[in-house]
């Protein structure tokens, strides 16, 4: 990952108490490498932050029962001093919070438009609640150079898409701009 760390440093305990902590809630980090990075990077204090989310919210609408459902999303967020909020459609919640976020911050990262999601997997995690259950989330994304794998824990499978949604165009911005001071 190209950071430097001293075992010794009092960080570390607190990195590995955080990580553990991460991985009692569900988290895994073997199929979700960025998100691990950034785990890192945000702990060790150099993780820039690119955007803030403000809000979201996904709509699924089933006007007709023999029509399928269309969903939107609308997000807002705020790079730089900038507000931005949009909404966009998708093939049900997941795909359109995609779109939605993409569309939010493609103007400001182009190179986003490089980049696509290309598989996502569900884990229930505790079989006692149900469709209440804790699940985790496995995102992986490519763009013409990498593959990377992100991942995101709730009891609400959009808040662990979104996590993990987050985390794979933020991997995908931090390596753009490791690139340009290559």
């Amino acid at each position: 990952y190209g950071l430097t760390l001293d075992p010794n440093d009092p960080l570390m305990s607190s990195i590995i108490n955080e990580l553990k902590e991460l991985e009692n809630k569900g988290y895994q980090y073997e199929a979700a490498e960025a998100s691990f990075e950034l785990l890192m990077r945000r702990a060790l204090g150099l993780q820039r932050k690119f955007f803030k989310l403000e809000g979201f919210r996904v709509m699924n609408h089933k006007y007709r029962m023999d029509k399928t459902p269309f969903t939107e999303a609308t997000i807002r967020l705020t790079v730089g001093g900038s507000e931005v909020h949009t909404a966009s459609m998708g093939d049900g919640p997941v795909n359109a919070l995609d779109r939605a976020l993409r569309k939010a911050l493609t103007r400001f990262y182009p190179s986003l438009e490089d980049m696509e999601l290309v598989d996502y997997k569900v884990r229930v995690l505790s079989g006692e609640y149900g469709t209440g259950a804790q699940v985790r989330v496995l995102v992986e994304s490519k763009d013409g150079k990498h593959r990377w794998g992100t991942v995101g824990v709730s009891v609400n499978i959009i808040e662990a898409s979104w996590q993990a949604l987050v985390d794979s165009i933020n991997y995908k911005l931090m390596n753009d701009e490791k690139a340009k001071t290559v």
